[in-house]
């Protein structure tokens, strides 16, 4: 079971792509596979693959919020994808949730494999479980979610644990990159904006708007000496935020940005992490550092895991809420342990979802 001179192509549309399959294609590589990558301009994507020092190849970009753009750079990026594809002819693909890649592989008879962790978001699923010939899900999430979205059952492979394990499981903090921002170690707080414009997320909240807008200013006004370090999606989240907190722009302590390199390290060492997503709660927790989600309405199973396995996650709604919590959390200080070694003998208790796709293809391909 060689993968020498197997041609391997995978495409990353958005950043937790870029940051989970990382190690699967050093994988891949370490075998002497041949590997294409093909990337989407989304959010902080091609920063987080050239900090990586991963080569690829840049092909379309995010629609944002609007139905009809979404559609038109789905139709573009098919056409830019497909050139490239068809030169390359590989043997398989490897993908998180790319809907052009797998209409593409179908299109031309390419075996495919990926993972999803999302069926909430229904459209994107419709449009790629029918497709794939297999997909690898979170054991938590439960099997039939999948079904219901048109996928069949013995294309499913779950696992014990959650995507995040992927790449934490190698994780080994570096303190030194705490002094890009002029951080101190339990004096900051990372928050992270909501999904606005993914599908899921359309009707919840106006595309540019985030309700760190009115997180922020209590937490500041209560802890002025800590640094806050506001993490956005897009450029019109970042402009609403610097417009409505106009008045705190002049204070050092406040950084909006699109982009924080290394921040699997900022946010091991921060006092508190915030968002109103999912991924950056889910490494700050199984890093042992506390979290609070307050992504709009049911929680997702993988943070049920979470909590349900003594990882410090917390679910709130409301903004009082959540800045009473934040607040009290600060105040008692982090008793989270920076031992990145128990950290990491917890995490490998679960299966690494990357090893099991490397597996799965070198099985399939050999």
């Amino acid at each position: 079971m060689s993968l020498v001179n197997k041609k391997i192509w995978i495409d990353l549309e958005q950043p937790k792509a870029a940051i989970m399959l990382n190690s699967l294609i050093k994988m891949f590589k370490s075998e002497e596979a041949e590997v294409m990558i093909t990337a989407r301009d989304y959010d902080s994507t091609y920063k987080l693959l050239e900090e990586k020092n991963i080569e690829f190849t840049k092909v379309g970009e995010h629609g944002g919020s609007k139905l009809e753009t979404k559609l038109q750079t789905y139709i573009e990026r098919l056409g830019g994808l497909f050139p490239l594809v068809k030169k390359f002819q590989p043997d398989y693909f490897v993908t998180f949730m790319s809907i052009e890649g797998i209409r593409i592989a179908y299109g031309l008879k390419i075996p495919s494999i990926g993972f999803n962790d999302e069926p909430r978001n229904i459209p994107v699923c419709k449009l790629m479980l029918p497709f794939i010939d297999h997909v690898i899900t979170p054991q938590c999430i439960p099997k039939e979610w999948y079904i219901q979205l048109c996928a069949e059952a013995r294309k499913i492979t779950q696992y014990n644990g959650i995507d995040e394990i992927a790449w934490l499981s190698e994780f080994t903090p570096n303190p030194k990159k705490l002094k890009s921002f002029d951080l101190e170690k339990n004096k900051y707080v990372i928050m992270r904006s909501e999904p606005s414009s993914a599908c899921y997320f359309l009707d919840r909240l106006k595309p540019n708007e985030t309700l760190l807008s009115e997180i922020f200013p209590p937490l500041f006004r209560r802890f002025p000496n800590h640094k806050y370090l506001l993490l956005v999606r897009n450029q019109v989240q970042k402009d609403f935020l610097k417009k409505t907190l106009k008045k705190y722009q002049d204070k050092p302590n406040l950084i909006i940005t699109q982009y924080l390199p290394h921040l699997d390290d900022l946010c091991f060492y921060s006092s508190l992490v915030i968002s109103g997503g999912g991924t950056i709660v889910r490494e700050s927790s199984l890093l042992n550092i506390p979290s609070i989600e307050f992504f709009p309405g049911e929680t997702a199973p993988q943070e049920h895991f979470l909590i349900n396995n003594g990882f410090p996650l917390e679910h709130i709604e409301g903004v009082d809420r959540i800045t009473r919590r934040a607040i009290n959390i600060i105040e008692e200080g982090s008793n989270a342990e920076r031992d990145i070694q128990s950290v990491q003998n917890k995490i490998k208790k679960y299966d690494n979802p990357n090893k099991i796709c490397f597996n799965y293809v070198k099985v399939n391909m050999g």
